[in-house]
């Protein structure tokens, strides 16, 4: 019986850093047959050039609108039968492809097999980028089974179930995933799996690493108050909790000025923040050591205030904003077309709220 042609799918927007691992690892894939498509969503930097010095097809989007829409065009012009999506910072283990079809033929119930980011970055710019990294794994280990979102940056589906689903929402440009994983679950699992693996080029800076945790946090919140649970897999009670606990950390430290006593409180709430994600911080003291952990202990503890500030801010948002309230209401038939006679829902871009 004949493989299945893959097509993967590159969208692009200004990683002239990793655009070249990028398309070079997906042409070196063991799997045959294979297609490779780069959808460049008008970047500024050199990356269309670099893209295009590959024996690969490469597509523009008609402007620059967002991963989402990429996706789609890349989705539309693909032959194959499995579509499998990777974002244009990572690079696929070379075989990648190869065992994402094995799970994939081995179960038609799956919608989606999600790999996961290996503990280190692709290029190793920073401390930040290594902390984060590592951070991005023991997330995504505990997340390995069944999951109710879509790692879209590293996942391949059957094109019966992308055509089923419907493409992409292109009004959202940073919460794309999630809406997708959504609609998605309600009628076939998503499976998350360590055989399927990638090396991502995370942020290297802790300002703007922080800036989008943020963004996306303050973004899901409607989405949050719409199914009222966490999402099976990734948004553990106890990873909450640390989140939560360390931005308490932060706003109790002011009561120091009070007295040494007062103290107590914010070094307890950090202390909490830590215990909710122990296993990774035991992983990373096994893996870098003593001395590392100091250092990757102020990056997750950042990270965790700046995603519990962001769920905050977008409640607050919530409740004054209608238009933010209907971030995730759906107008659209599978086919991705709005019903007719429907006025357009806002969009991230129109709320103000992209990056």
């Amino acid at each position: 019986m004949p493989q299945p042609l893959v097509s993967i799918i590159i969208p692009n927007y200004n990683y002239e850093n990793s655009i070249g691992l990028c398309v070079d690892a997906a042409v070196q894939q063991t799997y045959s047959p294979l297609e490779v498509i780069v959808v460049d969503d008008h970047s500024t930097d050199d990356s269309l050039r670099i893209a295009r010095r590959r024996d690969v097809t490469v597509l523009q989007t008609p402007s620059n609108s967002g991963v989402a829409v990429a996706r789609n065009t890349g989705a539309a012009a693909a032959r194959g039968e499995i579509l499998f999506f990777v974002d244009s910072d990572v690079a696929l283990r070379p075989d990648a492809v190869e065992k994402a079809v094995e799970e994939l033929l081995a179960h038609p119930e799956y919608g989606a097999v999600c790999g996961i980011y290996e503990d280190q970055p692709l290029i190793r710019d920073s401390i930040v980028e290594e902390c984060r990294v590592l951070q991005a794994y023991c997330w995504r280990m505990d997340s390995l089974g069944t999951v109710s979102f879509l790692f879209s940056s590293l996942t391949a589906i059957p094109r019966r179930v992308f055509q089923e689903i419907g493409p992409f929402n292109p009004r959202l440009r940073q919460t794309e995933e999630v809406e997708y994983g959504e609609r998605m679950s309600a009628r076939y699992e998503i499976m998350v799996t360590p055989r399927v693996l990638g090396r991502h080029d995370d942020d290297d800076e802790l300002p703007a690493l922080l800036r989008k945790l943020f963004r996306r946090a303050r973004l899901r919140v409607p989405l949050f108050a719409r199914r009222r649970r966490f999402a099976k897999g990734f948004e553990t009670a106890s990873r909450s909790m640390a989140a939560v606990a360390a931005l308490g950390a932060v706003a109790a430290l002011p009561l120091a000025l009070l007295g040494p006593w007062w103290l107590t409180l914010p070094v307890a709430l950090a202390g909490l923040s830590v215990a909710g994600d122990l296993s990774m911080y035991r992983y990373v003291m096994k893996r870098r050591g003593a001395r590392f952990l100091v250092v990757f202990t102020s990056v997750a503890f950042a990270t965790n205030v700046a995603i519990s500030a962001g769920i905050a801010v977008g409640a607050v948002h919530w409740l004054l904003s209608g238009r933010f309230r209907r971030l995730y209401e759906s107008q659209w038939l599978t086919t991705g077309r709005r019903m007719p006679g429907t006025p357009e829902q806002p969009t991230e871009r129109q709320t103000g709220m992209t990056a």
